[in-house]
């Protein structure tokens, strides 16, 4: 058994779709989350300061002694996590892999869609993952840097006219392209989810790349006898953003069924 916490970060709010799965499948482990919020999105940087700004994410949780880490933002994995593994001698967990090896298994017609920021669709890594695995594969991108500062701002309403047309238009491809199972590439999309439904329709299966990773963190904590487990309490989440604690927590507490305003957090990680 191992009491230590689980480390969870994104560049903004995203992650909380991994903080979701695991609350749901391991719920008697505690949860570090740190969301870069003031320098969301990332899809749109340069490599070199995404790769400075998830070293200065993982130095911050590796301070609470974390037993594992998960980088709940696939453009992190897609340029840093080879680079953050060999700096702390923790599990770090990707979303990538995971998320591929849903989709393969999902898909009837192995023609599957991809959205994801400008990053993770330059770095071709899905493309790549899917074909490993099967190889005749069709693989749809489809860049979507509107989406993550609609999602930071908390619009995430299938009502909002706004969110729904520019929905509309990245996906208008992929429907045409008549995929039958979609890769969520950014952590941030499943809060989209309804406008995604209603646009793809019931036949295309969502690929929640934050939530597929921690089936596999699931799968190491019981083979690696690490769970915590448990006591006369369930367990606990920090919520830690960088920039404005009301907006993130508004969303936060509408994603997840309840309130966690009092669970989140300022910090600063210039001093790191």
């Amino acid at each position: 058994m191992d009491r230590r916490p689980i480390g969870v970060f994104d560049s903004g709010i995203g992650g909380i779709t991994a903080v979701k799965k695991i609350t749901e499948m391991l719920p008697f482990e505690d949860i570090i989350y740190l969301g870069d919020t003031l320098r969301a999105p990332y899809g749109v940087r340069p490599v070199e300061e995404i790769i400075q700004f998830a070293t200065e994410e993982a130095a911050f949780l590796a301070k609470f002694d974390i037993k594992a880490m998960v980088i709940a933002c696939n453009t992190i994995c897609v340029t840093s996590h080879e680079i953050l593994q060999k700096l702390h001698d923790v599990p770090i967990y990707e979303v990538i892999g995971p998320a591929a090896s849903a989709a393969v298994r999902s898909t009837k017609n192995r023609k599957i869609g991809l959205i994801a920021t400008s990053a993770t669709i330059r770095s071709g890594a899905y493309e790549a993952a899917v074909k490993k695995l099967l190889p005749e594969t069709e693989v749809f991108s489809a860049a979507c840097p509107r989406l993550v500062p609609l999602v930071e701002s908390g619009r995430c309403s299938a009502e909002d006219a706004e969110v729904f047309a520019v929905v509309e238009e990245y996906l208008a491809p992929l429907r045409d392209a008549k995929v039958d199972t979609l890769i969520l590439g950014c952590t941030h999309f499943p809060l989209l989810s309804d406008v995604i439904s209603q646009i793809m329709g019931p036949a295309v299966t969502l690929i929640n790349s934050g939530a597929e990773v921690i089936d596999r963190l699931s799968e190491d904590l019981q083979k690696n006898d690490a769970e915590n487990p448990g006591s006369n309490r369930e367990g606990t989440v920090k919520y830690c953003v960088t920039g404005d604690v009301e907006t993130f927590a508004a969303t936060a507490s509408q994603f997840l069924g309840c309130d966690v305003g009092e669970l989140v957090e300022q910090v600063n990680l210039e001093s790191i």
